[in-house]
């Protein structure tokens, strides 16, 4: 035992000693038990130096020239307010900027920028896209009453939004911390007895059409919040298809728009390694080495309804996706109801809490205001629907995940004991 003398707990970082009793090494501050076997293995996995991930070199050689003649009848047109310039075909009256609702003007015709690579057409029309809005509204208590009514419609425009599309494939290793929960109790104590191991998982998991907006104006979360978009629709780019709408010019170029890409990849390869971490209470990455290959991108347009509102001196932003009808946006809230349904819930967790412990009133208090968190929670939750996507799990590639090596392999427990509070 002893190349064991100069351990410490995983748990609280104590020096570990061997308790001739249960014949295991133990912690004497926290009551960890370990068994040596896996006490040595695990200060293996630790000592391991993970081989540094290299950087990522994307091929940004996306778009393509336009063609002689090819953007002949395309204007570009400029807002005044936020400098946004907005692609149209000669015979669109754009009048309004779909981003801050502000007059553009003509400047003329369109020279310079790339051609798209792809784009999705529109599939659904604006009468969709204001049958969705009012299907956005309903069944939501915390809505104010008079906003169904009373919210006005400024302006709705469909707009092609630069994205730029990123492919790369994938290899990762990733080790996780996850434990297992054993409660029981007797007539004196409560007992919880936490079990720790190490599950190693390596592999390979491909990415294909990640989504970065290439627009400035428009706004990036609400942008993910419309995803995911069906790029099998996808057809080679032809200016007959902005006949009618209007397109935006991108202006975060592909360079800049790999970082958040990457980021996405990243957390969506985490993402597939942690669904085959099975049956654990609690899993956790402690250390991870993901490396990314053969990137490629391109740029495509995507179809995008946006539509602003105003009520009560204030502007709303909502957009629906032009190809699934997915709508987006959020909406304001009536604080009397709030207040009003976080002491219904308060109530009825209050009551539940008396009848499960009428001797403690810390007990139904504390029931209280967990029920009516939660009920203002999830009725808050209703009305916000423009969120983050960090994730890229939604664009792997078909059948391309495979696990190279996967090992779970148990480190430790820890067992707390408390008191029972006996009644009289």
């Amino acid at each position: 035992m002893a190349d064991l003398l100069g351990y410490k707990c995983p748990s609280c970082g104590a020096k570990i000693e061997f308790d001739s009793t249960s014949q295991q090494m133990k912690c004497p501050y926290c009551d960890s038990e370990f068994d040596v076997a896996s006490l040595q293995a695990y200060d293996e996995v630790l000592n391991q130096q993970a081989a540094g991930e290299g950087e990522m070199n994307w091929d940004n050689d996306a778009g393509a020239d336009w063609e002689p003649g090819e953007a002949e009848g395309m204007r570009v047109y400029k807002c005044q307010s936020c400098g946004g310039e907005v692609i149209a075909d000669g015979s669109t009256a754009a009048s309004q900027c779909p981003y801050c609702d502000a007059p553009v003007i003509m400047m003329g015709q369109l020279a310079g920028d790339l051609k798209p690579d792809f784009v999705i057409p529109f599939q659904l029309d604006k009468e969709a896209a204001k049958k969705s809005l009012m299907k956005h509204m309903e069944g939501k208590p915390l809505l104010p009453k008079v906003f169904k009514s009373q919210n006005h419609i400024d302006e709705i425009k469909g707009v092609y939004v630069p994205v730029w599309l990123y492919e790369a494939d994938v290899d990762a290793q990733i080790q996780f911390k996850s434990t297992k929960v054993r409660r029981w109790s007797d007539s004196n104590y409560s007992y919880v007895e936490t079990s720790y191991y190490n599950c190693y998982r390596a592999g390979q998991v491909g990415f294909e059409h990640v989504p970065v907006d290439g627009s400035e104006k428009m706004d990036d979360t609400l942008m993910e919040s419309l995803e995911p978009f069906d790029f099998s629709k996808a057809v080679n780019f032809q200016t007959a298809y902005l006949s009618g709408y209007l397109a935006d010019k991108y202006d975060i170029d592909a360079e800049a728009s790999s970082v958040r890409a990457t980021d996405r990849i990243r957390q969506g390869t985490r993402d597939s390694f942690r669904d085959t971490v099975k049956g654990y209470n609690t899993v956790e990455i402690e250390n991870e080495n993901i490396n990314l290959q053969k990137g490629e991108t391109h740029y495509a347009l995507y179809p995008v309804w946006l539509l602003n509102t105003s009520w009560n001196d204030k502007k709303f932003v909502f957009a629906m996706n032009g190809q699934s009808g997915k709508f987006v946006g959020d909406l304001p809230a009536d604080k009397m109801k709030a207040v009003l349904f976080f002491l219904i819930g308060a109530v009825v967790g209050g009551l539940i809490g008396w009848f499960i412990n009428s001797e403690n009133l810390l007990v139904p208090i504390i029931a209280a205001l967990l029920a009516g968190g939660i009920v203002l929670g999830i009725l808050w939750s209703q009305l916000k629907s423009v969120h983050k996507e960090d994730s890229a799990r939604n664009y792997v590639k078909q059948d391309s995940f495979h696990l190279a090596q996967q090992n779970d392999r148990y480190l430790y427990k820890k067992t707390e004991r408390t008191a029972r509070q006996k009644s009289n």
